[in-house]
């Protein structure tokens, strides 16, 4: 055997082990991409659920700010009628008919001299003269006299002459004492 067939079988043996070791390192590197490219996608699909979590807790979130934004607003509407019904209805009480100013202010007054005999009479100014009438007229009021008035839209307020007791039976007290009352049925009344 010639040196020339030994260089050549050195080099076929060489050409042998290189396309084996580049065989090998080829499925090596083709196994190490496959691995990376299945932990990238495990890594992708996690990143994916945790963003999908992510924009569901925040979509959940802005939905329930709005809510309570709607809900509050709702509550401020709501609120806002009630408190026009309640001075309508104390102006409307402030409105009726004289006949009827007259029978509530005897009836009020009739009231306090129960609890204070003598003392001074507070009306708004609309009500004064018939207040001073009524006085005039009923000796069981003859204890009491018109003070000034008083921003109220009808009713009375008695004070003991010595300012130590003061009756408030004006109709804001009333319809304020009945409104507390009734807030509740009002207010599903008119929301339900």
């Amino acid at each position: 055997m010639g040196l020339e067939a030994v260089v050549n079988e050195i080099r076929e043996k060489g050409r042998k082990e290189v396309e084996a070791t580049r065989a090998e390192t080829r499925a090596e590197v083709e196994e190490i991409l496959k691995d990376a490219q299945a932990r990238a996608a495990e890594l992708k699909a996690s990143a994916d659920e945790e963003a999908g979590r992510a924009a569901t807790h925040i979509t959940n979130q802005e939905v329930s700010a709005a809510n309570l934004v709607v809900k509050r607003q709702v509550l401020n509407a709501q609120k806002m009628l009630l408190d026009q019904v309640y001075s309508a209805s104390l102006a409307a009480v402030g409105d009726l008919p004289a006949e009827f100013q007259e029978k509530a202010l005897t009836d009020l007054l009739k009231r306090a001299a129960k609890e204070i005999k003598k003392g001074v009479v507070h009306t708004n100014k609309r009500d004064i003269p018939v207040v001073e009438e009524i006085l005039s007229r009923l000796k069981t009021l003859s204890g009491y006299t018109v003070g000034d008035p008083v921003d109220i839209p009808g009713g009375v307020i008695v004070e003991s002459n010595d300012g130590a007791l003061q009756i408030d039976y004006s109709y804001g007290t009333f319809l304020g004492e009945v409104w507390e009352s009734g807030l509740k049925d009002a207010s599903d009344i008119l929301f339900a």
